[in-house]
């Protein structure tokens, strides 16, 4: 019983991979995105396999490929996008363009894409309204304090510069 959604029997064997080989790949892939990116399920031999799918290439080695793909989500993110831009060039007789394209239609239908996106962009706002926190905190003038006159620290800080003012006097000195 295979352990995902395909079967060898959709597949096409080429001269050194069985159409058994190439199911299991694509369940493989699928249960390691399901697997939030597990780097106990990055294998050598998955590694070997994706690094030759999608226009990957092998990198320097298999942490350096983990590393540029799977550790942020935004990383995620271009991962899958590569993943459905791919055109899934070759013939099936020797290449693995059957299962690219049997992998992008399911992950289509997952919709990893969109949950990513989503991902990245919950993530980036968080950031962004962390960095507005800080910066209100560090130069919004509070306006609800009164000083002894009854006026506002926004009226004041209205009417009186926080920093002193510099007078400069003009220099003005001959070039010749």
């Amino acid at each position: 019983m295979p352990k995902g959604p395909f079967l060898p029997t959709e597949f096409t064997a080429t001269k050194f991979s069985t159409a058994a080989d190439k199911a299991e790949f694509g369940n493989h892939f699928l249960r390691f995105i399901e697997s939030e990116w597990a780097q106990a399920l990055f294998t050598k031999d998955f590694y070997h396999r994706v690094s030759m799918c999608f226009g990957h290439i092998a990198h320097v080695d298999r942490p350096t490929f983990y590393e540029t793909w799977f550790t942020s989500d935004q990383d995620r993110l271009r991962f899958i996008e590569k993943t459905l831009k791919w055109p899934c060039w070759g013939d099936p007789e020797y290449t693995f363009s059957d299962v690219e394209g049997a992998i992008q239609q399911e992950v289509r239908k997952r919709n990893y894409l969109a949950r990513y996106q989503l991902r990245v962009a919950e993530a980036e706002r968080a950031r962004e309204m962390e960095t507005l926190r800080r910066l209100e905190a560090k130069y919004r003038v509070p306006s609800n304090r009164t000083d002894d006159a009854g006026s506002t620290t926004a009226d004041l800080a209205i009417a009186e510069p926080s920093s002193p003012l510099i007078e400069r006097t003009p220099v003005q000195t001959s070039l010749f």
